[in-house]
């Protein structure tokens, strides 16, 4: 699997996205008879496709609305909503500030300390309107968070930092042991983010219920530039996913893996779940919704981190509403809207009944796939030239 890149050095080729393809099935299902659902600890959810943690994409009323339309949105413990009482005018700075400024702003306005007492209000505002209270904390605040919101009558909690493992080491503070969290915690927890087989087999076995895979592909992220990280997500999902099926086979538990980043477009979410994720979490395609906080603005977990940035904002405009982009009709021609239909209509078209038999699609490898007869889009910036 690997080539020489020089002398007493080699290196295993990976894949993106972009560079492969999904061949048609023998048996085609009308699309409205497939079932696109996952479950989390065996609570069944309708829609695959959860709203990351970003504060330009969730707040309470996204959170709210994600889980009426039967997703999940993924609230950030660390962001606006647990530092001010009302993150608005915050939200509105950080759109209408100059790219030259807004780092600086950012990372002044992510300097006020997180408030407890906002934790708990926030879950109790998602739950009190029917909402799933999902939330995210990194792992150096999962254990006094964690009870705050399980308290609090949480939902989900996911720990997730940009490299996640088992095995971290420090001297400056203690460490989070997974294991021993995910015991006292009484509610599912997802952990995140890792890229490979051994470091997921080592995720699940702490008795996470889903694991996050994907190191630096989000569209707002830099990490892949600041810090030289990452392995493309069709290789990273492909590994986790031997992973999980290995898990699964040593202990009988299955433990879905969930695609991180780098995702725009329906095309992109068929080829995570057909490489063999389970669920797939999204940011850029829906901090274009209406009802996203950002203002069609998105930046990522760490751009305001205060010493070193891994991320940046970036322009994505508001193109429509939450529900146009879960379930159209689409009003765009880039594939950016109704992306449960485009999952259900290639499930049909290759033949799957459900997402683990999507799981079984032929991949080819096929670079060309997306500019092969598309001189004139490209040329004229539509649909797959844009």
């Amino acid at each position: 699997m690997s080539e020489w890149i020089g002398r007493n050095r080699k290196a295993r080729r990976c894949y993106g996205f972009d560079d492969i393809a999904l061949v048609p099935g023998e048996l085609t299902i009308n699309p409205a008879e497939v079932d696109c659902s996952f479950k989390i600890n065996g609570k069944k959810i309708a829609v695959p496709i959860i709203a990351s943690a970003m504060d330009g994409v969730v707040d309470v009323g996204f959170a709210i609305k994600m889980s009426r339309l039967g997703g999940i949105a993924v609230l950030n413990l660390e962001g606006v909503q647990t530092r001010y009482d009302d993150p608005s005018e915050v939200l509105s700075k950080i759109a209408n500030a100059s790219n030259e400024e807004v780092t600086g702003l950012l990372q002044s306005l992510y300097r006020l300390p997180i408030k407890e007492k906002l934790i708990a209000k926030r879950i109790r505002e998602i739950k009190k309107r029917g909402g799933i209270a999902c939330v995210s904390s990194i792992p150096q605040r999962a254990d006094k968070f964690g009870k705050i919101a399980q308290d609090a009558g949480c939902d989900i909690f996911v720990v997730q930092s940009t490299v996640t493992t088992t095995k971290h080491v420090s001297t400056q503070y203690e460490t989070l042991d997974f294991k021993k969290f995910c015991s006292k915690m009484k509610i599912p927890v997802i952990i995140g983010n890792c890229v490979t087989y051994k470091t997921t087999l080592d995720l699940m076995d702490t008795g996470a219920a889903g694991i996050l895979i994907g190191i630096g592909p989000g569209a707002a992220c830099t990490t892949r530039g600041v810090l030289g990280l990452g392995v493309p997500q069709v290789t990273a999902i492909c590994d986790a996913a031997a992973a999980r099926d290995q898990y699964y086979k040593t202990t009988s538990r299955y433990i879905p893996i969930i695609a991180d980043g780098g995702m725009t477009t329906g095309g992109d979410l068929c080829k995570a779940f057909a490489c063999g994720s389970d669920a797939v979490m999204i940011g850029s395609a829906f901090a274009k919704a209406k009802e996203a906080p950002g203002h069609g603005y998105h930046w990522g977990m760490a751009t305001p981190h205060a010493n070193l940035p891994r991320g940046t904002r970036i322009k994505v405009s508001v193109t429509g509403s939450l529900e146009e982009i879960l379930f159209g009709p689409a009003k765009l021609d880039d594939g950016t809207q109704n992306l449960v239909g485009a999952l259900q209509t290639c499930m049909g078209n290759v033949g799957a009944r459900t997402i683990q038999e999507l799981q079984q699609t032929e991949v080819i490898i096929a670079p060309a796939i997306k500019s092969e007869g598309k001189v004139y889009q490209q040329a004229q910036r539509l649909g797959m030239g844009k």
